[in-house]
């Protein structure tokens, strides 16, 4: 098993979760922040962390966020890995709650 960050995440890109893992298993894009599956120990102390409620574990996706896990591992093989926190995005208030972000989703490093 591992954790995934799910479409909640895209537009807010908050970072707690980086302070508690003890892997370093979250890299950083533009507008997301992916989990490296191969460096994810299963500990799941990053869900609580997160505000936008966007990780789950990869055995209780449901059928419309199981491409998230493939996502998360591709993402995380081409972004650097995220080692502290930053600050969320500037407008993220503005996508708290709300759907349809995959869209949205910027796969460049250009901002972070």
């Amino acid at each position: 098993m591992t954790y995934v960050v799910t479409e909640n995440c895209i537009q807010c890109r908050h970072t707690h979760c980086v302070d508690i893992c003890p892997t370093d298993a979250f890299h950083v894009g533009p507008n997301f922040i992916a989990i490296n599956p191969q460096e994810c120990v299963d500990c799941g102390l990053c869900v609580p962390e997160c505000p936008e409620e966007a990780i789950f574990p990869d055995n209780a996706l449901d059928a419309g966020n199981q491409h998230f896990l493939a996502l998360n591992a591709l993402l995380a093989q081409r972004w650097p890995v995220l080692l502290e926190r930053l600050q969320p995005l500037p407008d993220h208030a503005r996508w708290s709650g709300r759907s349809g972000r995959l869209a949205l989703l910027e796969d460049v490093q250009e901002r972070a």
